[in-house]
């Protein structure tokens, strides 16, 4: 395994010649708000980093949404990424409402401050920086990576809450 996954190795690139990664990701809270954990699994060209981390008091959402910005901001290169996430909270964020709470002042529609906003704006900071594509697995059904991402997750969430 390499540590850390570095796309500056020689490794599959797209059309355009940026280098792809892989990023399977979850989140886990035990009690929500409570302590959480998230983790990532990130591939490339067979290469495989394993990296979580723990918040003692959190939410599911936001230990979901940092697992994919700590995931993004772990590539050491512009790269063109495939994040799989189960979280509909994530992927629907990042692809349909982040453009409206932008325009809105960060702001739902209904005028109220958007949840995480400070989350939104680091994952949209670290999505930049790469060619993203979003998408959704169906969590705890057997895709192998998710699994891992969820054991992550769930290790890290406990052990913050001893």
């Amino acid at each position: 395994m390499t540590d850390p996954v570095n796309p500056a190795l020689e490794n599959p690139t797209g059309a355009d010649g940026m280098a792809v990664v892989e990023i399977s990701t979850d989140g886990a809270c035990l009690g929500n708000p409570g302590p959480g954990g998230w983790g990532a699994v990130l591939r490339y060209k067979g290469s495989e980093k394993r990296i979580s981390g723990s918040e003692p008091d959190t939410t599911n959402n936001k230990m979901e949404l940092t697992a994919a910005i700590e995931g993004l901001a772990a590539l050491t290169r512009p790269s063109k990424v495939i994040i799989y996430t189960d979280s509909t909270y994530v992927r629907n964020g990042i692809m349909k409402w982040v453009a409206g709470w932008q325009a809105n002042g960060w702001k739902t529609r209904d005028k109220k401050p958007v949840k995480n906003a400070d989350l939104w704006r680091r994952l949209i900071e670290e999505e930049e920086r790469h060619e993203v594509e979003w998408r959704w697995v169906k969590g705890h059904a057997g895709d192998h990576f998710n699994e891992i991402a969820d054991e992550l997750a769930t290790t890290a969430a406990r052990a913050v809450s001893r």
